[in-house]
């Protein structure tokens, strides 16, 4: 993981203006305090707010820097994740919740790390020293009680830190349990509810968010003990800088003093001492966008690269191909369609036929065998349950070819007969339509996948069950129509009709 630069330059430039800030401070006192000229105390305003504004400046600046730097991050991590999480498939993929969460949640918290901690971090590692040397321009043993108390901070920072570490990975695996969690109940509320299943799924939600609200217990306890070390080690530099300071001007102290020291170098390191600790504040602020950044990080890390897809060929070719689930293998099955032609795959419910679709389309890696394939932008798939866009039917229509023409949209609505269907609504193909196809039947939702493959225009069309929930005389235009496309293009089609498979090229049976 890269540490972003020009944000942590731009906190660590902050010191400057302390010190100009700190440097007026001292200069309008001490000359205050001795009687001096008007011109000090003017002069030392002047610094005060010069040296406000440079805070200012450089603060800004490290936030703009720093959300830029987060941004790109966030850019170059979803170029290089997105492909992965689309590409898993088959068992081995994680749930939809769990996905979504990697892609989303996961980056935003590396974004937020990157663009708040990392810059802090690295400000971190200089500002003090930089502070250390313009105390000790000042007062060389007020400077060595700062570095003095260092060393035990970084000691007690380090014992708390593994803590908290481990404590953000339990909650962002927490996090990623429930999420999958919800969306999947959400997902089958019908089925849940039809079973009258909702107590016990509401008791699973309870316990694990239960158990998000534990993880995250312990890690705002791991933050509270990190802060607490901070704020000791903290106040307790400047408390021995003001003790030594005092006690030197006023002659107290219980050994020769190592050097003079006026009322403005006191003034100077007094002002100065809160700035030694204060990168450490902002670490401690930003902490833990730290841990759940190094835990969304880990979890990143182990998506695993996508299935290989079959062979890109102008053809497809099955030389015993196997399919392998948990409880479940699908073949050894061969067969060579070319550009041309309908082949038809049959067998019980539950032997395997969309797996096998599936393994042809590139979506799921198969397990044994040699199989080619035309590449994704080449292939068309009508599925049992399309996915269906809120938005008009039209617009869901073209989802595979958006800049399709109208007379391409009309022929393929007549084509699988929705042409009546749509006759009847208002609005026509304006008409709205939501994500479960609200208004339209099982077999009308089919024929809305079919029509879109359809419109898409490729050179290989896989259909699964497409004449599944039709009537006799629809499912017969069905059958007709794809023997027509069988022409002109490659059909493999999933199916139990007998009538379907009776004109195909070649049946497959599972």
């Amino acid at each position: 993981m890269r540490i972003p630069k020009a944000a942590g330059l731009a906190w660590t430039s902050d010191v400057a203006g302390a010190a100009v800030f700190a440097w007026g401070v001292a200069l309008a006192l001490d000359t205050s305090l001795g009687g001096g000229a008007p011109r000090g105390v003017i002069t030392g305003a002047v610094l005060v707010v010069l040296g406000g504004l440079l805070r200012l400046a450089s603060q800004y600046g490290a936030q703009i820097l720093g959300f830029d730097e987060g941004r790109a991050l966030a850019q170059a991590r979803r170029a290089l994740v997105f492909p992965r999480l689309l590409g898993i498939t088959g068992p081995s993929a994680p749930a939809l919740g769990a996905t979504a969460t990697l892609g989303i949640d996961h980056i935003a918290a590396e974004q937020a790390r990157a663009a708040r901690f990392d810059p802090v971090r690295q400000s971190a590692t200089l500002a003090p020293l930089v502070v250390v040397l313009v105390v000790a321009v000042q007062s060389r043993v007020a400077a060595l009680i700062l570095f003095a108390t260092l060393i035990p901070f970084v000691i007690g920072m380090i014992l708390a830190g593994g803590a908290a570490r481990q404590a953000a990975d339990r909650q962002m695996a927490a996090i990623t349990a429930l999420s999958a969690l919800y969306v999947d109940r959400i997902r089958h509320l019908p089925i849940i509810r039809h079973f009258g299943a909702e107590e016990r799924i509401a008791r699973q939600a309870g316990s694990a968010a239960g158990d998000v609200a534990e993880r995250t217990i312990a890690v705002l306890r791991a933050a509270f003990l990190s802060s607490a070390v901070l704020e000791f080690f903290a106040a307790l530099s400047v408390a021995l800088v003001a003790v030594y300071c005092g006690f030197s001007l006023l002659g107290l102290l219980p050994f020769t003093a190592p050097e003079p020291l006026g009322y403005r170098a006191a003034f100077f390191v007094l002002v100065m001492a809160p700035e030694f600790y204060l990168p450490m504040r902002r670490i401690a602020a930003a902490y833990h966008e730290k841990q759940l950044g190094e835990a969304a990080e880990k979890a990143l890390a182990v998506v695993p690269e996508p299935a290989a897809r079959p062979a890109a060929s102008d053809r497809v070719l099955l030389r015993d191909v196997v399919v392998v689930w948990p409880g479940h293998r699908i073949g050894p099955v061969s067969f060579e369609l070319g550009a041309t032609g309908l082949v038809c795959v049959t067998g019980p419910t539950g032997s395997g036929k969309t797996s096998l679709l599936a393994a042809i389309a590139g979506q799921i890696g198969q397990s044994e065998g040699t199989l080619e394939t035309l590449p994704a932008e080449g292939i068309a798939w009508a599925g049992q349950v399309p996915l269906l866009l809120p938005t008009t039917l039209d617009e869901n229509l073209r989802l595979g070819r958006p800049d399709a023409d109208a007379v391409a949209v009309n022929e393929a609505v007549r084509a699988v007969g929705l042409d009546a269907l749509i006759s009847r609504r208002t609005e026509g193909l304006g008409t709205a339509i939501d994500h479960h196809g609200a208004w339209l039947s099982g077999g009308e939702r089919r024929r809305v996948g079919l029509a879109r493959a359809l419109i898409a225009d490729r050179a290989l069309l896989l259909a699964d069950e497409p004449t599944a929930e039709l009537d006799a005389a629809s499912a017969e235009r069905i059958i007709a129509l794809l023997a027509h496309e069988a022409k002109h293009r490659a059909v493999i089609v999933a199916t139990h009709d007998e009538r379907l498979a009776a004109v195909a090229d070649k049946v497959i049976a599972l």
